[in-house]
């Protein structure tokens, strides 16, 4: 195996973008998790990037002794082999897989895999419950009858910037910034509801894996997820022909920000209040917040959130990097580290 610090990307963003430019096949983007003992995640870590890289696979990958949670794109000549290969690891045979509702080359630019503590960020200590106490999968139809149910509580295990552009009709929407913030905010708001039935989704079902459990664990006694999220959702709706009640755009953590799931346009421009879902970061490095901005508003405020970011970024890069290099040095968190730090924005000028 190659030595570990040759484990990683080796090209630039402009460099790997126009490697994939110039590529003649197609990219199949997919996601996929697995709570799952990890002995040692440094090993699986590496040998999976070997794997992965000489496949041409990319994405952003988290390894934990839990277990595995991946985002990634394999070109379709290859996905065959990249099965096959996944299924000669006991941990991770017969993956089930979350495919894209859209293929874009641009879904990732580099193989990232990192080592975490968690595959999800949720702030608990496993070892107080039991993480594999999980509430009762849904599928699509299933998940549509109990919607009918005025009597049950349907909760968007999302942060706020994903469901503001998109969520299932009637859902509550939690203005938390982080699944960590969210999981005791779910469980303080409905604490007198316990024994009401509880329907939680998110992404592509991770998330709702541990919040059943926790929920469960403090003595919710109907608990059911939504199997394989809003992006297996989306699929068999498709598929059977049903009407989606989940409408607006599905949030995903790559290239393409979002996948539309309906026409319904759920959000306004967060500067002139128009109605738009375009999530955008602000162009100012030095800001970097993820917001929502309309073409209009892009134009005039060239891309940024403030009239103060916009006069820096306007600024030459040299200087630009002059400021942002102070920022850092008096708050190391200034620049990149949470782009989501501020929530629900108000309309600014």
């Amino acid at each position: 195996m190659a030595h570990p610090h040759f484990l990683k990307n080796r090209l630039n963003k402009e460099q790997a973008l126009e490697k994939l430019k110039a590529e003649t096949f197609k990219r199949k983007t997919f996601s996929f998790y697995r709570y799952v003992k990890i002995k040692d995640p440094v090993e699986t870590r590496n040998k999976l990037f070997v794997e992965w890289e000489a496949l041409g696979a990319l994405g952003r990958i988290y390894v934990a002794e839990e277990g595995i949670n991946a985002q990634m794109n394999v070109p379709e000549p290859q996905w065959e082999a990249f099965v096959e290969k996944l299924n000669k690891w006991p941990e991770f045979k017969d993956m089930p897989f979350k495919h894209a509702i859209e293929d874009p080359a641009e879904s990732f630019w580099k193989l990232t895999i990192k080592i975490k503590n968690k595959v999800v960020a949720d702030g608990l200590n496993d070892e107080t419950f039991d993480a594999s106490d999980v509430g009762q999968h849904l599928s699509a139809l299933d998940f549509h009858e109990k919607l009918e149910d005025p009597d049950v509580i349907c909760v968007d295990m999302r942060n706020f910037y994903e469901s503001e552009v998109g969520h299932f009709e009637g859902a509550i929407t939690p203005d938390a910034a982080t699944f960590r913030e969210e999981l005791p905010m779910v469980k303080e708001d409905l604490k007198d509801k316990k024994d009401k039935e509880l329907l939680l989704y998110c992404t592509g079902g991770i998330r709702c894996e541990k919040a059943s459990s926790y929920l469960r664990h403090h003595g919710f006694k109907k608990v059911y997820q939504l199997h394989g999220g809003i992006i297996e959702y989306a699929h068999q709706v498709k598929a059977q022909g049903l009407e989606s009640k989940f409408k607006g755009k599905n949030y995903v953590f790559d290239g393409r920000t979002a996948e539309r799931i309906t026409e319904d346009v759920l959000s306004n421009c967060h500067q002139c209040g128009t109605e738009c879902d375009v999530h955008v970061n602000c162009a100012n490095l030095a800001c970097n917040l993820l917001f929502i901005q309309c073409d209009n508003c892009a134009e005039t405020n060239k891309g940024c959130c403030s009239e103060d970011c916009k006069n820096l970024s306007l600024l030459p890069e040299e200087e630009q990097r002059e400021i942002r290099a102070g920022q850092l040095k008096k708050d190391p968190m200034a620049l990149g580290k949470n782009p989501f730090r501020r929530k629900k924005a108000s309309p600014r000028a």
